[in-house]
């Protein structure tokens, strides 16, 4: 049986340098409108879907994602594998910026987000087991392409979701640390829970593009974040094209 991956672009990435658009689909969801067209094409040699999360161009922050729209188009669409490409700031040590970490749990701090289909004239309660976040065989296979092409890369790792679009202060950065947080973003969830109550498979390419509140002197610069992504964006199409190639 044939894998359907589709590619979620994160900030940075709303479009896919290389892919061949073959199509460009927007499919009416129960829960709204997706952020962009679903795109379909050729990607490395494979057929691959690609959703801007944050619609083309850049204009929806975190905590307006219809999330609940974007998944349940994808799956509607034929995908059965997403690999979710998230910019994140670095809490642990070691982690730089430019690096990458392919995460294997998360944390949800966020609030007032559509999390869940199954809450709306259910038959029955519903419930997933969300012991482990991320597809196990999609994380593998990230972390074997990021390591062909020898990106430095934290190959586990807790992902925390904030709400945004502010980012962290330095005692909430203190907080997740002391939860046990590597890396902090604001899109991981309710994407990750949505998918698995779909049945897809699902992992994070996650690209570290500054360093977490306080964990670096002075302020956050959107300018070297931005220079960050633009960078960092070319090795995450290089590490897409090896899984998708394989």
């Amino acid at each position: 049986m044939t894998t359907t991956y589709a590619i979620i672009g994160g900030t940075g990435l709303t479009r896919l340098d290389g892919l061949v658009i073959r199509n460009a689909e927007v499919i009416e969801t129960p829960y709204g409108p997706t952020s962009s067209a679903i795109l379909s094409g050729k990607y490395a040699g494979r057929q691959v879907m690609f959703l801007a999360r944050h619609g083309h161009p850049h204009r929806i922050p975190p905590h307006q994602v219809n999330y609940r729209a974007n998944i349940w188009a994808l799956r509607q669409a034929g995908a059965d594998q997403i690999i979710a490409i998230n910019a994140v700031g670095s809490i642990a040590t070691g982690l730089e910026t430019g690096h990458f970490c392919v995460p294997d749990q998360i944390i949800d701090y966020t609030w007032g987000r559509k999390h869940t289909f199954f809450e709306d004239e259910l038959e029955q309660v519903t419930h997933i087991d969300f012991s482990h976040p991320y597809d196990a065989n999609l994380r593998k296979r990230l972390i074997a392409a990021v390591a062909a092409h020898g990106f430095a890369c934290k190959n586990h790792g807790v992902y925390g979701c904030t709400q945004g679009p502010r980012l962290e202060t330095v005692a909430e950065i203190r907080r997740l640390e002391r939860d046990g947080c590597d890396i902090v973003g604001m899109t991981g969830m309710p994407e990750a829970a949505l998918a698995r109550e779909l049945g897809l498979g699902y992992a994070s390419l996650a690209l570290v593009v500054n360093p977490a509140a306080g964990k670096a002197a002075g302020l956050i610069s959107m300018h070297q974040i931005e220079r960050a992504l633009s960078g960092g964006m070319e090795k995450v199409g290089k590490v897409l094209a090896r899984v998708l190639s394989a």
